[in-house]
């Protein structure tokens, strides 16, 4: 059963509102996204409990902010595996399920052959295809339609890498699908776009676009720009053409997504609390058993803590609200931003806090644009843990916007 990637034909998508096209409504009954979709009526602590073995621990605060998790620490793989967005540790967790056995196949994104940021799901089966499938890519993929054909292809043991809308459907939908086994790694989302949007982002970052060959948003507060040619850019964040953006170049699922941590994954890999390292959040024991299979492939580190997140969330809070509204944003005067470029990595929040700081943005842009745009679904779509993290902001439930 072991070949190249494929991709086998999908079905069109069903029609839908607030979708990010996770692949459901191409499965063989499009009706399960009536329940299995984040955006429509989730249930995260139900399901944190059902993968988990129990939802967030109110005496551990950081829980309110990341989910559940066993331990939190940076890490790196060593040495960093080429073309990686990091140094590679998720796809290295997916080599070494397929290299020893765990699983039959693993369900990933992979290039588009035509447009290397355009991401395609792909059904692996060989360890070594993974290294084709590492970096970011940018766009939406329906990465679950490819469950069905795992299935009927004979797989009962898949690994999935997975954004949280896909990994909140798959665990809606897990007790159905009939695999006897599934290992989670979860990479954190929010601010997704098309991928033809991400080329309108590309082109006014350089005027030769297609010579950027790696983006990423880091957390000392700039964007890093690799090229063709070897060369590397860092832009501060307060220097990015942001009010050059289409209005809707962040759909509104994106800009109301209550689960940039991914806190149903087994494992979630990202930067934010790395401090120029990746960042793990192992979330179970499923999770200890994907770490274990790196062993001394990766270092491993205790996650620092610094700065303070209320200025820049009062900040943020208050220009989204200008922005939902219509209204422009406050300006700041040129001369001022390379000062508060210089300030910001070395006062602003970092490690810990910056990821918390991240954290209440994205839970106060839900309630923002979601009270604008679609407020009958607020009382549905918003968890009470977003409504804690907003609450010393001073944006409460108004009636009719919680059960």
């Amino acid at each position: 059963m072991s070949g190249p990637p494929v991709t086998p034909p999908l079905a069109d998508p069903a029609p839908r509102s607030l979708c990010t096209d996770c692949g459901v409504s191409r499965m063989q009954d499009p009706r399960a996204c009536g329940h299995a979709c984040q955006f429509i009526q989730p249930d995260y602590p139900a399901l944190e409990a059902q993968v988990h073995g129990r939802a967030r621990d109110p005496s551990r605060p950081d829980e309110l902010y990341f989910g559940p998790f066993r331990r939190m620490v940076r890490a790196s793989l060593s040495p960093p595996r080429e073309g990686a967005q990091w140094t590679g540790i998720a796809s290295r967790l997916a080599e070494r399920l397929l290299e020893t056995g765990a699983v039959d196949a693993v369900l990933t994104m992979a290039p588009d052959p035509a447009d290397s940021w355009r991401p395609v799901p792909v059904l692996i089966t060989r360890a070594a295809d993974m290294a084709g499938c590492r970096g970011m890519r940018m766009g939406y993929a329906p990465l679950l339609a490819l469950l069905e054909p795992a299935r009927a292809a004979g797989h009962t043991r898949i690994g999935l890498i997975g954004i949280p809308c896909q990994v909140y459907a798959l665990r809606s939908l897990e007790a159905q699908l009939g695999f006897e086994r599934i290992y989670v790694i979860g990479t954190p989302c929010s601010d997704n776009t098309t991928t033809a949007n991400f080329h309108t982002f590309l082109n006014l970052l350089s005027d030769q676009p297609e010579t950027i060959t790696y983006l990423e948003f880091r957390a000392d507060y700039h964007v890093e720009l690799r090229f063709k040619d070897g060369r590397r850019k860092e832009i501060p964040f307060l220097k990015l053409p942001i009010s050059k953006l289409p209005r809707d170049f962040f759909p509104l699922t994106c800009r109301t997504c209550v689960d940039y941590t991914n806190v149903l994954a087994d494992i979630t890999v990202g930067y934010m609390g790395g401090q120029g390292e990746q960042w793990l959040l192992v979330r179970n024991a499923r999770g200890e058993e994907l770490l274990g299979l790196l062993g001394d492939e990766v270092r491993l580190s205790a996650p620092g803590s610094a700065g303070k997140r209320q200025g820049a969330v009062k900040g943020f809070i208050a220009n989204t609200i200008r922005a939902a509204g219509g209204l422009p944003l406050r300006g700041m005067p040129n001369w001022v931003r390379p000062i508060v470029g210089w300030l910001m990595p070395r006062i602003g929040p970092r490690g810990l806090e910056f990821a918390r700081t991240r954290l209440e943005m994205k839970a106060a842009e839900t309630v923002v644009h979601l009270r604008r745009e679609k407020p009958g679904r607020m009382k549905h779509m918003i968890p009470d843990h977003v409504w804690k993290l907003v609450e010393p902001y001073g944006l409460l439930p108004q009636d009719g916007e919680k059960k």
